[in-house]
């Protein structure tokens, strides 16, 4: 008899049948191994062979040897240019019209990439690659990174073999909250450690391990680091060696590293330099303490870049040593424009902003000597964002030409031989991923397990290897992203900046023939209103076709029906448990709770962790030291500790702390033993939502310590039978948060 899905023949005994194997999966003869480096929040001028003065020789090294692109374009924001990226359609097509967590139900918002939408991943491996992603993934919904899942939209879930990275929007890149594969796992104990050295290590360490199991066999490396987004995290050595660089003010860098961009050619002859953007404060006009700060910050950043310049360098060396470097196809781009998230002078808790909080400049200019370090979670100003996008208008987020238009570095020697070159091309991230497939000689399959497939929007850039002259082969890209729009066609543009809360169709729509105008800074709206009444018109299609549609300009209330967990009032933890991420840790703030602790004590020496939720920007640790309880909540601007007085005696025991609330984000502490009250404490100017800034452990604290009074991981070593956290119900008394929160629950 046959079986269908086995090509042999079986019949009574072997003598009677005929065996048969499915035949390995072998990529074609001399298929490119694919390594795609994505770089956080760095801006179309950051590079040094984009015209910066911040040392970037490896990156520029590939530059010479590849192409650099001059008008290549993502999407303003960082979920959205990795799901277009990675699945060569439009992000709002795929579902993810912004980041992730601000997905809002709509077919466009999902804050997860549809399964019609196969990723690169999923169409190389079957075609016989091993693919391996690292570093940021940020394409799910954050409420399922537990160990209770579902994983179908982590990295193993969309078609790599091997993961090891962070899943959420930024990390501390000190103290950074891992996952391998589909599991939390605690930060490496190394000295010295930071994400983007460790990062690179296990990229060497993949390739490594599978070229020695299957060597030739190529791979798909998708690397995409954690810098240079917020926080700035660096070693001192490199902030040091830009010290005094930035003193001359932003205004003054941005005028010089324009000079250098038309030296270079990476912006044409005739481009004229956009004004300051507004809110963006002359350099003159700030105080001496205030340059201080503002110069320092920009001493972190370049240090950060050009610390991660270092960490490329030694994946490149890694694959030229092994041989593996002349048929290696590099990509290496910037997923959106620079960050104006620091506000007009920075940050050094930069979690303040991201909760409507001010951050006095008292408080920067105090910490002026941490920025860069564990203690501070520090962003500069907006106006070295400027800096960063020069010579173009607006930031990240935006979709002017600061937010979308990004530097793009090609590197292929076996592929491609006009080595140093220009393109300028009009090119998408949506043009990567059909790029890639024309290369390893694959088409965009129709149906992948058994889903069909989205057609592909992208256009593949390779007829541009071997020609700069070769017009564009794409005709249109419309642009969305929180309200602001824009589109291009055959070299126009159209764009509106959009002010949240106001009308949409109130906006003030401009016009600029990009083809002449590479800076956008001469509006012809006024002088070709039918060229932008046709666009607008087909920016309208556009939006119907690709799900953009319904206009949405919120942010923080979109962050509430992501972040905020349903109103759970009981949680239980065990000793030694994986770490719950903190979209999914105990919702605490600005309402009553308890912390409820079943544990046993050995001795006097029995010390360590109960509970910990967050790190030094923000948490809570219920601990045993010295054999008292202590009790520690981190908040934004003091620390309230509470001890008992006395030892615990040794035995099994009922430990708590309680916190009662008074008023808004106030109230009183109290920490019990054996339900009776040993030491209470009045707390007030606490968070607004969540303190915890990272996730929940139980039995040990990892990664960035809730309280200085001890180093991590300050293991229990008593037994926790398991520990109970209920939230109480009188919830948030911040009418304007309590309206967020009702809105993540209509």
């Amino acid at each position: 008899m046959q079986n269908d899905a086995f090509g042999g023949v079986i019949g009574r005994t072997y003598r009677s049948s005929q065996s048969w194997q499915a035949p390995d999966v072998r990529a074609r003869e001399a298929a490119p191994n694919v390594v795609m480096v994505v770089l956080d929040d760095v801006g179309f001028a950051h590079l040094g062979c984009y015209g910066s003065d911040i040392e970037t020789p490896r990156i520029d090294a590939l530059a010479a040897r590849g192409l650099r692109y001059t008008n290549f374009h993502t999407t303003a924001m960082c979920s959205p240019t990795r799901a277009s990226l990675l699945t060569g359609r439009n992000h709002h097509a795929v579902g993810m019209g912004t980041i992730a967590d601000w997905c809002t139900g709509y077919p466009g918002y999902q804050g997860q990439v549809t399964h019609k939408a196969a990723t690169l991943a999923e169409v190389l491996r079957p075609a016989g690659y091993n693919c391996f992603a690292l570093g940021k993934w940020h394409l799910m919904r954050m409420r399922d990174a537990t160990a209770a899942g579902p994983f179908d939209h982590w990295p193993l879930g969309r078609g790599f073999e091997r993961y090891y990275g962070f899943l959420s929007a930024l990390t501390d890149q000190w103290n950074p909250e891992l996952f391998r594969d589909n599991h939390a796992i605690r930060r490496p104990q190394r000295p010295d450690y930071h994400l983007s050295e460790d990062l690179v290590d296990e990229t060497i360490g993949f390739i490594r391990d599978q070229q020695c199991a299957a060597p030739g066999k190529p791979f798909f490396a998708y690397l995409a680091l954690g810098a240079c987004h917020s926080p700035h995290h660096v070693p001192r050595a490199y902030i040091d060696k830009y010290k005094g660089r930035y003193d001359r003010g932003w205004d003054e860098t941005r005028r010089l590293w324009f000079a250098r961009q038309l030296e270079l050619g990476v912006v044409p002859r005739g481009t004229t330099l956009t004004d300051l953007n507004a809110k963006v404060k002359p350099w003159s006009t700030l105080n001496a303490d205030e340059r201080r700060v503002c110069a320092r910050l920009q001493e972190v950043f370049a240090g950060f870049l050009d610390h991660t310049d270092v960490q490329i360098g030694r994946l490149i060396d890694y694959l030229a040593q092994r041989k593996l470097l002349d048929n290696t196809l590099i990509v290496l781009l910037s997923d959106n424009g620079t960050s104006d998230e620091g506000g007009p002078l920075g940050n050094a808790e930069l979690r303040k902003h991201y909760l409507f909080m001010e951050e006095p400049f008292e408080t920067l200019l105090a910490n002026i000597e941490n920025f860069g370090s564990a203690f501070a979670n520090n962003h500069y100003p907006r106006g070295w964002g400027h800096v960063g996008n020069t010579p173009l208008k607006w930031f990240k987020m935006d979709t002017h030409g600061g937010g979308i238009r990004d530097p793009l570095i090609v590197h292929w020697p076996a592929g491609i031989k006009a080595a140093g070159e220009l393109r300028t091309q009009y090119h998408h991230c949506s043009d990567v991923m059909p790029t890639i497939l024309e290369i390893v000689g694959l088409e965009a399959p129709a149906v992948v397990r058994g889903v069909e497939q989205l057609p592909i929007d992208g256009v593949s850039m390779a007829y541009s290897f071997a020609d700069a002259s070769a017009p564009t082969r794409k005709r249109v890209q419309y642009y969305e992203m929180l309200g602001d729009r824009g589109i291009w066609a055959d070299g126009w543009k159209a764009v509106t900046r959009h002010t949240k809360g106001t009308d949409f169709d109130q906006d003030r729509w401009e016009l600029y023939h990009t083809d002449t105008d590479f800076s956008e800074s001469n509006d012809l709206a006024a002088k070709h209103p039918d060229r932008l009444k046709a666009l607008i018109e087909l920016w309208w299609a556009e939006a119907e076709r690709n799900q953009v549609l319904p206009l949405d300009d919120r942010d923080i209330e979109r962050s509430m029906r992501t972040f905020h967990s349903p109103r759970r009032l009981h949680y239980v933890y065990q000793q030694g448990m994986a770490r719950i991420d903190r979209v999914g840790s105990p919702t605490i703030g600005n309402r009553s709770y308890r912390i409820r602790a079943d544990i046993e004590i050995s001795d006097a020496a029995t010390e360590g962790v109960i509970l910990a939720a967050g790190g030094r920007s923000g948490g809570y640790s219920l601990f045993v030291q010295g054999g008292r309880l202590v009790h520690e909540y981190v908040g934004p601007d003091r620390r309230f500790v509470i001890e008992s007085p006395d030892p615990l005696p040794a035995g099994r025991l009922c430990v708590s702390f309680a916190f009662r609330k008074a008023g808004p984000q106030a109230g009183e502490g109290s920490l019990l033993v054996e339900d009776k009250v040993v030491a209470t404490q009045a707390m007030a100017g606490m968070w607004p939502l969540q303190p915890n800034a990272a996730g929940v452990h139980c039995g040990y604290d990892d990664g960035s310590p809730v309280s200085e009074r001890y180093d991590c991981p300050f293991t229990f070593t008593g037994k926790i039978f398991e520990v109970v956290v209920e939230p109480g119900a009188d919830y948030v008394a911040d009418s304007r948060l309590e309206y967020y929160l009702k809105l993540s629950e209509d």
